[in-house]
């Protein structure tokens, strides 16, 4: 993948909840992009997917967004996953230590799993 600017698409996810799918790069440029489409979709939905696959790098602003989603969607007792983010996104992650807030799934079946289980 080359460089580009993020690009950011919301859908459903099956019926189970809301997919956002990121690709591109979530520096600074790519972070301040997604921040009010992110924020919107946390703050109004229970269950989402954040379809990482497409994503080749994050920087700490990157993270800082993704975490206040997360905290938006805990906040009403959902859920959000991350979805299949490529090795080195899940080592920044995993060495943050987020993976309790911003669990990793590698799958949809697994993510439907996920999403669906009682808390």
């Amino acid at each position: 993948m080359r460089d580009q600017a993020v690009e950011i698409r919301v859908s459903d996810f099956g019926d189970i909840g809301t997919r956002v799918v990121l690709v591109g790069k979530l520096d600074i440029a790519g972070a301040e992009k997604i921040e009010l489409p992110l924020a919107t979709v946390a703050g109004a939905r229970g269950k989402i997917v954040i379809d990482m696959t497409g994503v080749s790098f994050i920087s700490s602003i990157g993270i800082r967004h993704l975490v206040m989603a997360a905290n938006a969607v805990a906040r009403r007792s959902g859920k959000l996953v991350l979805l299949a983010p490529n090795p080195l996104v899940t080592d920044v992650l995993v060495n943050a230590g987020l993976e309790d807030l911003l669990p990793i799934v590698r799958s949809e079946d697994e993510a439907r799993i996920v999403l669906s289980a009682k808390a």
